[in-house]
């Protein structure tokens, strides 16, 4: 060991704090935190049982240790991050996947403010929500808010370019204030009740809804007072709290497994949601950390930032600082926080299952996840990324003629094509005559899903099949969503001769050529070739399917489907026409233009 090293420890005192080792060049190799920084380095010092310091890289490398007081050992975790981020020590670990949990996002400042989700909290004097326990919870809330204070929900885009109510305003979920249905001054009341409501600021309404209900009943109206009543509900059920049944144990709850082997650790996080299993996650490692470390930075890296801090957290083995640990997590959720290493019973059995899909993880890296790493850290240093993109999600759109426009979505994760998250879209209204619209519109929706549904995730990096224009527009639509800069965006395409491939990145006049046969060359063009095909593919079915639209129709026979063509003389008219115009087709029975207008027309469901 360095006689710095050991001189500087000398010096270390009996108090919480951060300690930083470093190498004879003063590159960071380590940052730890401790709750009494002299015994927690001397410690290390210290041979283990089998002749060997405990943190083998120390001997070989540190030159010197130097250390940063704090008040408390909470302090010290929230240093400790702070510092790993800022140095990135080559022997701390790092979760490569930071995606936050999903909240709720208002901007009082906008003419019609509504609710946008989004994982990041930002100091842009907004009012922010959540973050809430898992995506279901936070559709199921807004649904039933919607019920009782209904907003706009559809993006700024759609929003501008409406002529008329959507399907929402008809079923009472939205006021329309797209089309003038509702002034300002009114649907800022809907916006405090909103915003009262998510506060838990309920009493008044409550009352306020059951004298309508009473009222309604009395005047023999049981239908506005089954509406109300409906309402009443949906406004309890958004503010009653989560509860713990006997039966199932803790409803909310992560359980995190480890498996070490061959210089590797390999974590798996499953999280139980709403009496169940909801996700599961993995991270791999090579480290040389003791275990209780590992743990311990582990723990407090996956529950940084707006991420959900659970109810309950079962561990493998016990962290270090084991109880500054739990009271800093009862402190994030704002509760009190189980941190437990179970021995046996049913939350053993939960964490041995845990161990064992870290085990299954870890197999499958290492049978191809190095090599597929090496191909994504090309990536990462070709485009200048912040982090290896391990989710790369690319999309393509297909045409014939500016007609029956389609676009394609697929997913590579870890270099691998992952077709759980191929989606494709049809390109709806006069944006399927325009390649850089038709790029944003299905951007747009592909980032929608992510946002919102259930196993959606955003990707580390945004591949476009296009140039500088659908590089622009796919820029647009992901500030559309609430993005801004935070999604890695790039475009490829081929070079002029057509024999070449080249990258366009935001901000960047030139693109980056890329070199064949490269690494990177591989991963990008493997995903940008098979979004190809999957909206090729897409677009063939597409086109072999029109004639069939109409019949599918239940209720629109022979007779009638002609009936409605030569009223509005093609198809595509028949898809812009509102439910009014179609209801005034001779012939044609409301309920039937109701079935045409959500299969064809705006009425039909975004996907």
């Amino acid at each position: 060991m360095h006689s710095r090293v050991v001189e500087s420890v000398r010096k270390l005192p009996h108090a919480p704090g951060c300690y930083v080792f470093k190498d004879g060049r003063g590159s960071v190799l380590y940052v730890g935190k401790a709750g009494d920084l002299r015994k927690r380095v001397a410690a290390y010092l210290k041979e283990g049982g089998d002749g060997r310091l405990q943190m083998p890289f120390l001997e070989a490398e540190a030159a010197d240790v130097e250390f940063v007081a704090t008040g408390t050992e909470q302090e010290a975790l929230l240093l400790e991050n702070t510092l790993i981020k800022k140095f990135k020590p080559k022997y701390n670990i790092r979760l490569k996947d930071d995606k936050a949990f999903l909240m709720l996002r208002l901007d009082r400042r906008e003419d019609w403010p509504w609710f946008r989700f989004v994982r990041r909290r930002r100091n842009d004097g907004a009012t922010y929500f959540g973050p809430f326990a898992s995506a279901r919870s936070i559709r199921k809330t807004l649904g039933l808010l919607h019920k009782v204070a209904p907003l706009r929900d559809c993006t700024d885009s759609v929003f501008e370019n409406r002529s008329r109510p959507c399907l929402k305003y008809q079923i009472g979920r939205c006021p329309a204030p797209c089309t003038g249905y509702i002034d300002r001054m009114a649907y800022s009341a809907l916006v405090d009740r909103a915003v009262a409501i998510l506060q838990g600021e309920t009493a008044e309404l409550e009352k306020e809804l059951t004298a309508k209900m009473v009222a309604a009943a009395e005047r023999l109206e049981f239908e506005l007072a089954q509406a109300i009543k409906d309402n009443l509900s949906a406004l309890q059920r958004i503010t009653e709290r989560e509860q713990v049944t006997s039966s199932a144990g803790v409803i909310d709850r992560d359980v995190v497994g480890l498996h070490a082997s061959d210089g590797m650790v390999h974590f798996a996080v499953l999280a139980y949601r709403d009496m169940g299993l909801e996700a599961q996650r993995t991270q791999h490692f090579r480290t040389q950390l003791p275990i209780a470390e590992l743990l311990s930075s582990f723990v407090s890296q996956l529950y940084q930032g707006d991420r959900y801090v659970p109810r309950q957290i079962l561990l493998p083995a016990p962290p270090v600082d084991y109880e500054a640990l739990a009271d800093w997590l009862a402190e994030r959720r704002g509760g009190a926080v189980e941190v437990l290493v179970p021995q046996r019973g049913d939350k053993r059995r939960a964490v041995e299952l845990a161990n064992k899909n870290a085990e299954l993880a870890g197999s499958s890296w290492m049978r191809g996840g190095e090599r597929n790493e090496s191909d994504l850290d090309d990536v990462k240093r070709l485009l200048g990324l912040g982090m290896r993109p391990a989710r790369i999600h690319c999309l393509d759109i297909s045409t014939m003629q500016g007609r029956d426009t389609v676009a394609s979505r697929v997913a590579l994760l870890d270099g691998q094509p992952f077709p759980a998250e191929y989606r494709r879209f049809k390109i709806r209204g006069s944006a399927g005559g325009d390649d850089f619209s038709s790029m944003e519109q299905a951007v747009r929706r592909s980032l929608r899903l992510c946002l919102e549904r259930e196993g959606e995730e955003l990707p580390d990096l945004l591949l476009i099949d296009g140039g500088k224009g659908q590089l622009s527009a796919a820029q647009a639509a992901a500030r559309d969503a609430g993005l801004g800069d935070e999604l890695a965006i790039v475009a490829i395409a081929k070079d002029k001769a057509g024999k070449g491939e080249r990258v366009f990145r935001p901000g960047r006049a030139l693109p980056v050529a890329l070199v064949p046969g490269s690494p990177a060359f591989s991963v990008l063009t493997r995903a940008r070739d098979e979004a190809h095909r999957f909206a090729v593919g897409y677009h063939r079915k597409v086109r072999e399917k029109i004639g069939s639209e109409l019949d599918e129709i239940e209720g629109l026979g022979p007779r009638r489907r002609r009936d409605l063509l030569r009223h509005f003389g093609s198809l595509a008219a028949i898809r812009t026409a509102s439910l009014d115009e179609l209801v005034r087709v001779p012939g044609l029975p409301r309920g039937v233009a109701e079935a045409v207008f959500r299969t064809l027309g705006d009425g039909a469901p975004d996907v």
